[in-house]
């Protein structure tokens, strides 16, 4: 992810935060007992943090790929 200046909270986050928030989420969402309204906000952020999960995985993938194709020396 680039320039932290303009980034949001949550665009700072390291995919290690990301995934580690989003398993947490998945856990409260799972073992239940929420009001429907909790339960709709968690949603929701499971679907930014997995957003922004999977940014950093396509940027990872892209960095290989890019090495890959750079000619070797």
């Amino acid at each position: 992810m680039t320039d932290d200046t303009k980034a949001g909270p949550d665009e700072r986050l390291s995919y290690e935060q990301a995934r580690a928030e989003l398993a947490s989420v998945v856990e409260r969402l799972e073992a239940g007992g929420t009001s429907l309204e909790e339960s709709l906000a968690l949603w929701e952020r499971g679907e930014a943090l997995a957003v922004i999960c999977q940014r950093w995985l396509d940027g990872a993938r892209a960095r290989i790929d890019a090495a890959r194709e750079a000619p070797s020396a």
